[in-house]
């Protein structure tokens, strides 16, 4: 391979109007009926795809509401946490899952990931669980797409009677051991922001259970906790999934399969090519458990981290550091009293990591100059 300047060729890490583009008329048509129909607030469309998605997540039971910060918030309610409990989870993750803790009034124990899968490590909750009272409930994350090992999570959870609850936010459609992300714990939250493998044009998110109660539950929270009108059983809060958004996401999701086979296919190659090429960046293989993938984000580690972001962003390639400083060290959980050096693997992820562009309009080109581009930087 020659060294010398490669033509610059723009490669976004995500490209929503050439998504966009390919169903304009589909959400188009979707989005008139809706508003001809004037039916904004839940109503058919939310209840439609509430049915849809629900068996697609292995699930009896699918409850919309506003966001996937607000389903964490909304599952916690449902599990009857209360403040002062705690909850445990990893502090490599997006805010919203340590947020949604805090916001109910319970304490955030964080446990360290595995550094191939980038989950929560199931011997340290073990270890976390014998040291630390009060533990309630467990949050693993499915993040980029991959599945957190469940079964020993579940196991543990079990022996020390705790709620299991999914943060499945990147995650959906995504197996571990042919089972269903949404279908492994009690209950399992998922968000429809705009980035996400099946993104609403707005904010949206979902729970979804396997349980009747706790569902008639969820969608009384989602109204002020309300079962008849102006009949408040609970003290819930306002977190519908907005009409339009159901009818644009019950759009995208007759794709969605589609779109994950070609991020499937996309993550893939660049394996093949960085072991082609012999790049000195780590991109593990899921393992054996994570029995499907969804790839909502190609993750490579380079000890050269942002020197690698800059050479690449020169080049025209986005990329993107998930997450760049772990929950434990920021200062909003100061207080928790964790210190740097309490959870190496995620600070070492925090400093190595990188998202490459594996979003289904990158093309077998793009990926070529991608993975070109670190071969460059590296030599």
């Amino acid at each position: 391979m020659s060294s010398g300047a490669a033509a610059v060729r723009h490669v976004p890490l995500l490209d929503l109007k050439a998504q966009h583009a390919h169903i304009r008329g589909e959400v188009l048509e979707a989005a008139i009926a809706l508003i001809d129909s004037q039916k904004f607030i839940l109503g058919d469309e939310v209840k439609a795809f509430e049915r849809e998605i629900a068996p697609y997540c292995g699930a009896q039971f699918a409850v919309g509401c506003a966001s996937g910060s607000d389903a964490l918030f909304l599952a916690l309610l449902a599990a009857g946490i209360e403040p002062g409990d705690r909850v445990a989870t990893t502090p490599y993750t997006f805010f919203a899952t340590a947020g949604a803790i805090s916001r109910a009034g319970a304490i955030p124990v964080f446990v360290d990931v595995d550094p191939e899968t980038f989950n929560l490590d199931p011997a340290l909750l073990a270890q976390t669980l014998r040291s630390t009272e009060k533990v309630r409930a467990v949050i693993p994350v499915h993040l980029f797409g991959g599945c957190a090992d469940m079964d020993p999570i579940l196991d543990l959870s079990a022996q020390c009677d705790l709620a299991v609850i999914e943060d499945a936010a990147q995650a959906i459609g995504s197996e571990y051991k042919g089972r269903r992300a949404g279908s492994l714990g009690h209950m399992a939250c998922f968000s429809f922001f705009p980035s996400k493998n099946l993104g609403a044009y707005g904010d949206g998110g979902l729970i979804a259970t396997d349980d009747a109660a706790t569902a008639d539950m969820l969608a009384a929270l989602r109204v002020h906790g309300r079962k008849g009108k102006y009949i408040h059983d609970w003290i819930g809060i306002n977190s519908r999934l907005d009409a339009l958004q159901a009818a644009v996401l019950r759009v995208k999701f007759r794709h969605l399969d589609g779109w994950t086979a070609r991020r499937q296919e996309n993550a893939a190659l660049y394996r093949q090519t960085i072991a082609e090429l012999g790049l000195p960046v780590a991109a593990p293989p899921p393992p054996a458990y994570q029995t499907r993938h969804v790839y909502n984000q190609f993750v490579i580690r380079s000890a050269d981290r942002d020197r690698l972001q800059a050479f690449l962003k020169e080049r025209g390639i986005g990329s993107e550091v998930y997450y760049p400083l772990p929950l434990h060290l920021q200062q909003c959980f100061a207080s928790l009293g964790y210190q740097r050096g309490d959870f190496p693997v995620s600070e070492r992820l925090a400093r190595e990591s990188l998202s490459l562009p594996v979003n289904p309009e990158v093309s077998a080109g793009d990926i070529a100059y991608v993975c070109e581009s670190i071969w460059a930087f590296y030599n």
